[in-house]
């Protein structure tokens, strides 16, 4: 793996593993960076929306006639403007599990683009990794809230 990409993806993940472990020990804040669950809603959110967003981007490489062309900015928008609205509006918990669905979600779209060749191999085994991290954090954190 000579791209960056790889080894960004997973230290991606760290904040989620930090802020799980951090509620784990009974840690609710961080100097200088306030709630610990804010923390982690607020990263949730951003890197939900930015995977959102790499689907995005796929869709614009894909001719009229690919079925994703249509799809993929539908399901992008879908779930980037839900974790925003469930941000504003729900609670901590509801939120982190809105995350957990939102996760496995765009894992899902990557799972059909990768059988569709739209995405590589490489790259959907290591979002397989990474989303499976994140997740089992996201789980760990909204049972300790």
């Amino acid at each position: 793996m000579k791209k960056p990409s790889p080894y960004l993806t997973f230290v991606g993940a760290i904040p989620f593993v930090a802020c799980a472990f951090l509620l784990m020990i009974d840690v609710i804040t961080v100097p200088m960076l306030g709630s610990v669950v804010d923390i982690l809603s607020a990263y949730g959110l951003m890197i939900g929306s930015f995977m959102a967003g790499a689907h995005w981007g796929n869709h614009l490489s894909l001719t009229e006639d690919n079925e994703w062309g249509v799809k993929l900015p539908i399901y992008s928008n879908v779930i980037a403007l839900g974790l925003w609205l469930g941000f504003l509006t729900l609670s901590a918990s509801s939120f982190i599990w809105l995350l957990v669905i939102g996760f496995i979600s765009l894992l899902v779209i990557d799972y059909s683009l990768h059988r569709a060749q739209i995405i590589s191999y490489i790259y959907f085994k290591v979002r397989q990794y990474v989303t499976a991290i994140v997740v089992v954090s996201l789980v760990i954190a909204a049972l300790q809230l």
